[in-house]
């Protein structure tokens, strides 16, 4: 037997024995669960059994309390200890067919031999053992995998350094309780063990990639200094996943003190929440919480306004450019996405302080109580060191006041003695009983009947001005729309809150005229809905989430300098991880990451720190080669030694060729035995055409923004919905010069290229778009 085979048939000794170990302990934990559950049954059947209930004394009410007290702990024990054995059984079947990963000897200085540690998803060690038979990825000393090859090496723990030297790196493929692959490495991970990962198809969920993390992505895992962490990585480079690690370390490194409840990841779209829900439960972890930043806007906007969200937005920037409007539209997204705009809109605020405030009046039954002019005149009349928020507190004290003195004089109003000819026998019995407990507890007499009358003109009037207390609890009073309407009714003011007008765009006015024209119809676009929200809650006070310790933004290059804005005031206690790559910015939005001043503006530069991701695993080396140089500074993106076919371009004559092509491209890839295939389109417009022209020949899905899921199979979608999924093979539908031919849609055409794994296809009727024919000629196969 040589040394390899020796190596590999010890090691596959013990991990037989580990499997075997975990499948014992699994036995016993679901032996003692059920046990725990029959307990907790028994409790809840017999509770009342163990109390004894007597209310005859103070004394017997307290023993009564106890003895109940007693029975609801011990209930409550008895469901503790289910859920937490119950949970850590979930982590034993997950590693009971593969128990670890990696292997790392390390010896600390002044030791004289170097312990082995074996790596998983979670650690594990025998009832009555000292050590460790795994150790969990996230632990300290497992950084050491991550980081070091064999040489000196230092890890860091909550007591501080240790140093030593890493004598030993072995990776493991383990399924089933067999070792089918295993490698000794010289860095980060091998090559090899990525290959096997690679190679394989993609699925319908994110996996995790503990076993395959890379040093640079350890770094953004791993960090936990930071207040602002911002990541800027290639597509491929798999900054979403350590993004999802990131979430599993934190909740491991500070857990009894972070839940996953008080974490956060803003996804680009609903599908991509299922796409990735399945990482942290992969991991033995909760999932956080998932939504989309349109997906709060429509909640708090929603009922006051008919939106228009993101995708609505760039459907009109791709397809609109044969509007009257669009030019000043263009304009209009990106001066209201800026920082100059934000800027703007904040001195503004600023500025009502000394004018422009506008006010609602308070009326009753269409009779006016205090006038919007009386408000404004009180609100003025303060002084002029007292700041926003305290005016407005101050007002609605005062509104209060001013409403509870108009209420008394109501009670012998005609409206009352009608509301009470108008009661119905139900709602008039039940406010007679409530009356009469009311006046027992005054007097034993209750036969007084303009008392009785008095009393329910009393409670008429107090639930008729219910509502009126309500909105000015809410600050309804403060006439948002209008103070928001007023920024553009007034061009000339405006201009002086801008620097004067310098930064304006050269359509303002038709763009202030427009905006004005929506807000009257009910109406909010897109670049105008975080602005909005941002004056409402300025002025009524931020309803700010404390709770919330990890906000994540995922395709952060999508999010404007607003936005960001808004979101650090909304969760001020929160630490936040940003995740972009400028080159698949397609949106016509300012975006935060066009530059670094926006991101490092809201927290400082020294809690600020930038991770740069330039190495792509998604895709194969070659469509790499292709797509890097359809963006600039592309040449930095490194492609993965993983080989391939050339991206392939086909040329047809119409599209009725083109549809030809597009079914025998599928059929061919299926039969290939790709599991995930996707058809492209530039829009929504443009899928749902494709689609109609497969959908008899080919088994496929339409992809929309209502899609909740994303599934395996052949599937049409617009490109923006594919950011962040990956495909086994990309066929991109219409790849010509009349579809891409403007600059502007240079990144959603990468963005596109990009989500292939393996396979490239782009079809094109006519003439090849320019993002295509000026890649060199040897990137990419021609095909007619």
């Amino acid at each position: 037997m040589n040394e390899t085979d020796s190596i590999w048939t010890e090691e596959q000794s013990r991990v037989s024995r580990v499997v075997a170990s975990v499948a014992q302990r699994i036995e016993a934990l679901e032996m003692e669960i059920g046990n725990v559950r029959s307990e907790a049954v028994e409790i809840r059947k017999h509770f009342w059994d163990e109390i004894t209930v007597n209310f005859s004394s103070s004394d017997d009410v307290t023993e009564t309390y106890f003895s109940m007290k007693q029975q609801a702990d011990l209930l409550a024990e008895r469901e503790r200890t289910q859920r937490h054995s119950a949970g850590y059984l979930n982590k034993l079947r997950r590693l009971a067919g593969s128990p670890y990963f990696g292997r790392i000897d390390f010896r600390g200085e002044g030791e004289a031999q170097g312990e082995p540690i074996y790596l998983g998803i979670a650690s594990y060690r025998e009832e009555d053992a000292d050590m460790f038979l795994v150790y969990d990825w996230r632990a300290p000393v497992s950084s050491l995998y991550y980081d070091y090859p064999p040489g000196p090496a230092v890890y860091a723990t909550p007591a501080g350094e240790v140093k030593g030297e890493l004598q030993l790196k072995r990776q493991f493929v383990i399924r089933e309780g067999r070792i089918r692959y295993l490698f000794d490495t010289g860095i980060t991970i091998g090559d090899q063990l990525l290959q096997q990962m690679l190679s394989r198809t993609s699925d319908s969920q994110m996996k995790s990639i503990v076993a395959t993390i890379q040093q640079e992505q350890n770094r953004i895992i791993r960090n936990d200094r930071s207040r602002m962490l911002v990541v800027q990585g290639a597509a491929g480079s798999g900054k979403t996943s350590a993004a999802l690690q990131r979430v599993a370390y934190l909740l491991y490194r500070y857990r009894g003190v972070l839940a996953a409840d008080q974490m956060v990841l803003f996804s680009p779209n609903p599908m991509f929440n299922s796409y990735v829900a399945s990482v942290l439960p992969e991991l033995g972890e909760e999932n956080m919480i998932q939504t989309t930043f349109q997906a709060y806007l429509e909640n708090r906007l929603g009922k006051e306004f008919r939106l228009e969200d993101s995708f609505d937005q760039l459907e009109y920037v791709l397809s609109g450019e044969h509007s009257a409007a669009y030019e000043a539209r263009l304009q209009a997204i990106r001066f209201k996405s800026s920082a100059a705009y934000l800027q703007a809109v904040q001195a503004y605020l600023d500025s009502l302080l000394t004018e422009g405030m506008l006010f609602r009046p308070i009326k009753f039954n269409g009779k006016t109580i205090v006038s919007g002019r009386e408000i404004s005149s009180r609100f003025y009349g303060m002084e002029a060191g007292i700041r926003l928020a305290n005016r407005i507190t101050l007002i609605r004290e005062w509104l209060t006041e001013r409403v509870n003195a108009f209420e008394a004089t109501q009670m012998n109003e005609s409206w009352v003695e009608e509301a009470m000819q108008l009661l119905d026998q139900e709602a008039y019995q039940r406010a007679y009983y409530q009356l009469r407990e009311r006046q027992k507890r005054k007097t034993d007499s209750f036969d007084d009947f303009d008392a009785e009358k008095e009393l329910f003109a009393a409670m008429i009037v107090r639930n008729a001005f219910k509502p009126i207390r309500r909105r000015i609890k809410l600050l309804r009073f403060i006439d948002v729309k209008g103070l928001y309407r007023q920024l553009f009714a007034d061009p000339a003011r405006f201009e002086s809150l801008a620097a004067g007008g310098a930064g304006l765009p050269p359509l303002w006015k038709e763009i202030a005229s427009r905006t004005v024209e929506q807000l009257d119809d009910g109406r909010l676009s897109y670049e105008d809905m975080t602005p909005y929200l941002y004056v409402n809650e300025r002025l009524k006070g931020f309803r700010a989430n404390t709770s919330v310790r990890h906000v994540l933004i995922d395709e952060a290059q999508d999010y404007t300098p607003f936005q960001l804005e808004f979101l650090k005031w909304l969760f001020p206690r929160s630490r936040m991880t940003a995740l972009g790559d400028l080159n698949q910015a397609i949106y016509a939005q300012t975006s935060a990451m066009a530059e670094s001043d926006p991101l490092t503006r809201l927290y400082g530069a020294d809690d600020t720190e930038w991770i740069r991701l330039t190495k792509s695993y998604r895709s194969t080396r070659e469509i790499v080669l292709f797509t890097r140089g359809m963006v600039a500074g592309g040449e930095q993106i490194e492609p993965f030694n993983r080989s391939g076919n050339l991206p392939v371009f086909v040329t047809v004559p119409d599209t009725k060729r083109l549809h030809e092509r597009l079914k025998e491209a599928i059929q061919s890839l299926t039969a290939e035995g790709f599991d995930s295939i996707a058809v492209i389109c530039r829009t929504a417009a443009e899928s749902k055409e494709a689609f109609e022209a497969l959908e008899e020949s080919v088994e496929l899905k339409l992809v929309t923004k209502d899609t909740p899921q994303f599934d395996k199979g052949v599937c049409v979608i617009p490109a923006y919905l594919a950011k962040g999924v990956e495909f086994d093979a990309v066929l991109i539908y219409d790849a010509s010069e009349q579809t891409y031919g403007n600059e502007n849609e240079r990144k959603l055409f990468y963005t596109a290229c990009t989500r292939a794994m393996h396979e490239l296809y782009l079809f094109s009727v006519g003439e090849a778009s320019r993002f295509v024919t000026a890649q060199p000629a040897d990137t990419y196969r021609r095909e007619a």
